[in-house]
């Protein structure tokens, strides 16, 4: 799998994040899991900006269930890096949709590729079952894959 593609088609949020102290572990590096974080970030930030926040999902007894996640990591972060997290909708279906990941840091003009990676999220009622997205949550994120939104970017947190 590490030679699988995740390409980042159509239009990209893009999230600043400074490494705190603790997002490393003892090695002085950015501790595996808390890329997913970054992820989660990244993701939160475009939907609240380009569709709709996932507290207005929850209102409306929903929840994007995190079902896979894929994370190829090529360099590591560590304490104080100022990260640059992209984002894009990759894929949206009947009651799941999938996100692309790349997290960069970024040194002057330079930027290297430290992460990527997608997850893929079910929507589940309140009762934890599959069910269909429902036709405006499906309608705002649909407006992201369909190009509607310019490339934007959010500040750092």
């Amino acid at each position: 799998m590490s030679n699988l593609r995740l390409p980042m088609d159509g239009p990209i949020f893009q999230v600043r994040y400074r490494v705190i102290y603790g997002d490393t572990d003892a090695g002085s590096v950015v501790y595996n899991a808390n890329y997913l974080r970054f992820f989660e970030i990244g993701r939160t930030e475009m939907m609240r900006a380009w569709a709709m926040p996932y507290q207005e999902i929850e209102k409306q007894g929903f929840i994007l269930t995190v079902t896979e996640t894929y994370l190829r990591y090529k360099a590591p972060a560590r304490y104080d890096d100022l990260l640059g997290i992209s984002v894009c909708l990759a894929e949206l279906k009947k009651v799941s949709c999938r996100f692309h990941y790349r997290i960069t840091r970024t040194a002057g003009e330079k930027e290297q590729l430290l992460v990527k990676g997608f997850t893929n999220h079910a929507c589940v009622n309140r009762q934890g079952r599959l069910t269909p997205l429902p036709p405006i949550i499906r309608e705002r994120i649909a407006g992201i894959r369909d190009g509607k939104k310019e490339k934007k970017s959010a500040g750092c947190h």
